[in-house]
């Protein structure tokens, strides 16, 4: 497993229950209890149901009965009902800091499993069949290799060396979690402004998640991003500037967000796969990053379990995550284009109308589109 991030800890949580030895080779010398937080729609929490960790995440997690989007006036554009949601598929929306997901699946895997601070150089079939991946300061063979090392994936480039790999978006994110508990009318919320997203999620200690979306050429960074923000968005509805207020200058994180546009022609070339980010990297406005990474594990996992060699679960694997992981990145930056991404103040309002005009049912049809996906068993 090269990349011990949400996807890859998770494929080593699938592959260990089905039967494998797994080692889990990242590159930071410490795996990382850092980020904003995250929210982990239905399809994410059935995955992590078959990891056998899903209990973990809920008893970790805040639901997400109360939100929906706003105008930076605070006039509501559409609401959502958790509840409704929770009827539909089992369980709500919820979040959890990502810090702590990571945590969590770190948790479920023996110590021994972690191979942190060496980096994979290459991964080559060798004479017997079996893969040699190439660390900087040695080498290991294994019957199958797992790249989950990110939207940035070494492995992806040396087995696709004519793809374009990612590109940027358009769009910058700045997030962080709050220094201290807050006081929210609502489990999460959206606001969209002219090229801009303020959106905050609230955790189970009472501090919340925010992040601000901006539309921007790709490197600007700035010497005091909060101070920026605090002009950026004074005038912006409560709770966001109380938001910021509880926030820490050195807890802002300021990433440009990119994306694989160009899809993969497979996951899968010999007995590599390419997992989560370094297969289907994609925007985040439909919040589907880390539960599509989920999906990919356990999917992984049940066909390495059920097919009779290592070629055909992974030839499985392929057609049942390819289609569904590209569909769903389409999906994602088409909701960034007429959501945050939008700017022209007549395609704005346009917009804006057509969301208070739509049936709330249509929100809950929108989540469901996406997030109402079966996890294989693995037991």
């Amino acid at each position: 497993m090269v990349g011990g991030g949400i996807g890859g800890l998770a494929a080593a949580l699938g592959l260990r229950l089905v039967g494998w030895e797994v080692t889990v080779v990242e590159r930071a010398r410490v795996l990382a209890d850092v980020g904003a937080g995250i929210s982990l729609h239905a399809n994410g929490i059935r995955a992590l149901d078959a990891l056998g960790v899903g209990e973990a995440v809920r008893a970790a997690s805040r639901p997400q009965y109360t939100g929906g989007t706003r105008t930076p006036g605070g006039g509501w554009l559409a609401r959502m009902d958790g509840a409704a949601l929770e009827r539909e598929l089992g369980t709500p929306i919820v979040g959890i800091p990502r810090a702590e997901l990571h945590r969590l699946l770190r948790a479920a895997l023996p110590a021994e499993c972690l191979v942190v601070g060496a980096e994979a150089a290459s991964a080559d079939r060798t004479d017997s069949g079996r893969v040699r991946l190439a660390l900087e300061d040695g080498a290991l063979e294994a019957d199958l290799v797992v790249a989950a090392d990110g939207v940035g994936s070494r492995l992806r480039v040396r087995l696709f060396p004519d793809h374009p790999g990612p590109v940027y978006s358009g769009s910058t994110v700045l997030r962080a979690i709050t220094g201290r508990p807050v006081a929210l009318d609502t489990d999460f919320a959206l606001t969209w402004g002219q090229g801009a997203e303020f959106g905050h999620i609230a955790f189970a200690d009472n501090r919340a998640e925010w992040h601000a979306v901006l539309n921007s050429p790709p490197g600007v960074r700035h010497a005091d991003a909060l101070a920026v923000l605090r002009q950026r968005f004074a005038a912006w509805h409560d709770p966001i500037p109380g938001l910021l207020e509880a926030t820490r200058p050195d807890a802002v994180l300021h990433h440009d967000i990119h994306e694989l546009a160009t899809p993969l022609p497979t996951f899968t070339v010999g007995r590599i796969a390419l997992l989560g980010d370094a297969a289907h990297a994609m925007t985040p406005n439909l919040g589907q990053g880390a539960c599509q990474a989920l999906e990919d594990a356990a999917t992984l996992a049940a066909a390495l379990a059920t097919e009779l060699t290592v070629e055909s679960a992974l030839a499985r694997y392929d057609a049942e995550r390819r289609p569904r992981s590209q569909s769903v990145a389409r999906a994602a930056r088409q909701a960034g284009h007429m959501g945050q991404q939008l700017s022209h103040p007549l395609a704005v309002a346009v917009r804006n109308t057509a969301l208070r005009l739509a049936p709330s049912r249509a929100t809950v049809r929108a989540v469901l589109r996406h997030a109402d996906w079966t996890a294989p068993s693995l037991s």
